[in-house]
């Protein structure tokens, strides 16, 4: 088996792939994206898999960490079994870790695979149904701000804006360009904005979508930067009442619906999972932001097969307000490739990471390993690869 990076000649196999794994029915006009490389599996010449790998980053601690995206992983059906996923996820690794991506997510359909390599659930994305009565429920703004459709030159303003909510919460992605083109919202049905004395203080993507006897709206941002400017975004909504059966919002902002939102005790939400993998923890460590803590160290043992270049006895040091990794110590507290990810993004304290059998050792340099990430709610991306 040869693995190799993907080139435009693999066009035909590519679409060939992704319509047998995927039902894809439009071939695409390119397989090389600007901020995407993409990585192929041969065997006796053709093309028995591929998967493509996306540059993004992650807020944690409000710093964004480089993070690789792995998507369309598919494999022809006659070479199953013969291990051409495992070759290609163990080649990714080394991939993203030359591309200076120490963190790796993926949405998988089949997590068996991928904790297998060492990737472990670590965040959500999730859409919710909002009923217009709902709507209707939500506390009128004291402030009204005008809205107005976003111009092209508003598109630095808009992003801008994004990044002021989303750095505060930790796993969502930072849109950066070239993978994510800012200018392709302009292509949505709706795109309002709220100006504001310094920049924007929020904006709302959407799209007109069929459903029932009215249809619905599609929310794909609701982004606020305080709270007027969310209750005048949530009462724009409210107002297409009588034209919409409801609205489907994107969870952006978990502020929006927790503290402002009129949802019931059970209400209607899709989520989906996605799973993380620190593919080099000194690198992840070094980009991520960590709370202030006395200076301290835990001695870890990181056994993982997979990315030896950090597995063994390893050390986190907490010095003058810095948090790094560097080779050696007793290894007193024992983390798994899985627990790395869940770790890493606050998804799972210890506790429970040592009841699911990934965390050995010393409790009280694991109740550190806590206080570093301080599990500031739930881990989000509003982005889907």
């Amino acid at each position: 088996m040869r693995i190799r990076e993907l080139t435009e000649d693999d066009l035909d196999a590519v679409f060939r792939l992704r319509k047998l794994a995927f039902n894809a029915t439009e071939r695409p006009e390119r397989v090389v994206r600007p901020g995407s490389h993409g990585l192929v599996a041969e065997i006796d010449g053709r093309v028995a898999g591929m998967l493509g790998i996306g540059s993004y980053a992650q807020f944690y601690g409000g710093a964004a960490v480089p993070m690789g995206g792995i998507g369309g992983v598919a494999v022809d059906g006659a070479y199953r079994g013969r291990g051409v996923a495992n070759a290609l996820l163990d080649a990714a690794l080394h991939t993203m870790r030359e591309h200076g991506q120490p963190l790796s997510v993926l949405y998988a359909t089949v997590p068996t695979l991928y904790r297998k390599r060492g990737w472990e659930r670590a965040g959500v994305f999730e859409w919710v149904e909002l009923p217009m009565a709902r709507l209707l429920s939500v506390p009128r703004p004291a402030e009204q701000i005008p809205s107005r459709p976003a111009w092209e030159s508003d598109l630095p303003a808009l992003h801008e804006c994004y990044l002021q909510v989303a750095r505060t919460i930790d796993g969502m992605a930072d849109r950066r360009p070239p993978r994510i083109d800012v200018a392709k919202v302009l292509e949505m049905d709706l795109v309002s904005v709220l100006p504001g004395p310094n920049g924007l203080r929020g904006y709302l993507t959407a799209q007109r979508e069929p459903g029932g006897d009215m249809g619905r709206l599609k929310v794909y941002d609701l982004v606020g930067v305080d709270v007027e400017a969310q209750l005048n975004l949530l009462a724009s909504l409210a107002s297409w009442t009588g034209t919409l059966e409801a609205v489907d919002l994107r969870i952006t902002d978990p502020a929006t619906l927790g503290f402002l939102g009129s949802t019931p005790m059970r209400y209607s939400v899709w989520t989906s999972t996605w799973m993380q993998r620190v593919v080099d923890l000194p690198a992840a460590v070094a980009a991520r932001g960590w709370p202030r803590l006395a200076d301290v160290a835990v001695d870890l043992e990181v056994v993982d097969e997979h990315a030896p270049w950090h597995a063994g006895p390893q050390r986190i040091v907490v010095e003058d307000g810095a948090v790094r990794v560097e080779p050696g110590g007793t290894g007193a507290v024992r983390l798994h490739a899985r627990a790395l990810g869940a770790w890493f993004s606050g998804a799972q304290n210890t506790h429970a990471l040592r009841r699911g059998g990934l965390l050995e050792g010393d409790s009280a340099g694991a109740a550190v390993l806590d206080q570093l990430v301080g599990a500031a709610g739930t881990p989000r991306l509003a982005d889907f690869f």
